[in-house]
């Protein structure tokens, strides 16, 4: 065997536990089952008040309730969204699905993110068209009706945030729920204005108020789980200081094919072709990457193919700005920049 084949398989034979190790804290089931119970006492206090202010925004005509109302029905879906995400994602790797199934967590957190954005375009319609004619507006119990539901969702947002908020999952829940809170201020302020000065329209500017709260929670929701569908790297990683950083190592003459990527939230990975020179320690190498990788980025799931040069027929360091016509090589694309260091700088 090899050099490079038996450091192939001492990297395959602890390269799960390198790369799921690091994340404990989200990842089994004490952390998982005190985030559902969270997830669970905020759904309870939800549901509880919003079958409540259903019927006080029909009785009061109040925009503002029902809008509120209709956000914690989302508020309550997108729990119930989370929690059967993390139901999907705490599955175990199997079959065709190598990674598992933890980005059903990413799925729940766009669709939350689309939710917030179509309901806050309907909303706007709404709002505007009672801009223009509004109705009478019960100012006193739209004003009580909020101030309880700041309480309640007040509760609600404390109890999810108690979850592991790293998961994009769970932050989705958390932004319906934080986004309602302040909604159900403005509507609390909303309900004072018409008390005190008979102005029906501030329920309807309240109401706007809300949909920018939501636009602005949705977009960033369905920007983050769009990254980590499209496999960018994580936010604050610069993939070309990380190969740089990886080329500066002792023994390192090249790094190519560089790719990091986010599996779900909090869980980046990395795999790259490494060059060391000739005679150099492959293996002290690759512990060294895996380490700088670690510390320096939080990477800790690090797939690397680390060869001497000269190993590979058809050296990157020669086919890396053109393929020979044969085809032959370690490759016909190089997957991105390629990172030198010493006399080899590009």
């Amino acid at each position: 065997m090899s050099e490079h084949e038996h450091d192939h398989d001492e990297r395959g034979g602890h390269g799960d536990d390198g790369g799921h190790g690091g994340h404990a804290g989200h990842s089994h089931g004490v952390a998982v089952d005190a985030d559902r119970r969270w997830l669970l006492i905020g759904l309870a206090l939800i549901l509880g008040f919003m079958s409540v202010e259903v019927v006080i925004g029909v009785l009061a005509h109040s925009l503002a309730l029902l809008s509120d109302a209709a956000h914690m029905l989302t508020d309550a879906a997108s729990i119930l969204l989370a929690l059967f995400a993390m139901r999907l994602a705490a599955r175990p790797a199997r079959g065709g699905y190598t990674f598992g199934l933890k980005r059903a967590e990413i799925l729940s957190a766009q669709a939350n993110g689309v939710t917030l954005l179509v309901l806050s375009a309907v909303l706007a319609f709404e709002a505007v068209r009672r801009l223009i004619s509004p109705p009478d507006v019960t100012g006193g119990l739209v004003l009580a009706t909020a101030l309880v539901g700041v309480a309640v969702n007040i509760a609600a947002a404390w109890s999810i945030s108690k979850a592991n908020r790293t998961s994009l999952n769970v932050e989705g829940a958390f932004q319906h729920i934080l986004t309602d809170l302040y909604g159900f201020i403005a509507t609390a302020i909303a309900g004072l204005v018409v008390v005190l000065t008979g102005f029906a329209r501030a329920d309807a500017i309240a109401t706007l108020v809300v949909v920018a709260l939501m636009l602005k929670a949705g977009l960033g929701l369905v920007t983050a789980a769009g990254r980590i569908f499209l496999e960018a790297a994580p936010a604050g990683v610069d993939p070309d200081a990380v190969g740089d950083q990886m080329a500066a190592v002792e023994q390192v003459i090249e790094v190519h094919d560089l790719h990091i990527w986010e599996i779900t939230s909090g869980q980046a990975a990395l795999s790259a072709h490494v060059l060391v020179v000739p005679g150099g320690d492959c293996h002290n190498v690759r512990r060294v990457l895996q380490q700088q990788l670690q510390d320096a980025h939080g990477i800790s799931h690090a797939t690397l193919q680390v060869d001497h040069l000269g190993d590979v027929e058809g050296d990157v360091l020669q086919i890396a700005h053109s393929v020979p016509a044969n085809g032959s090589g370690h490759c016909e694309d190089t997957h991105g920049p390629v990172h030198r260091t010493g006399p080899h700088d590009h």
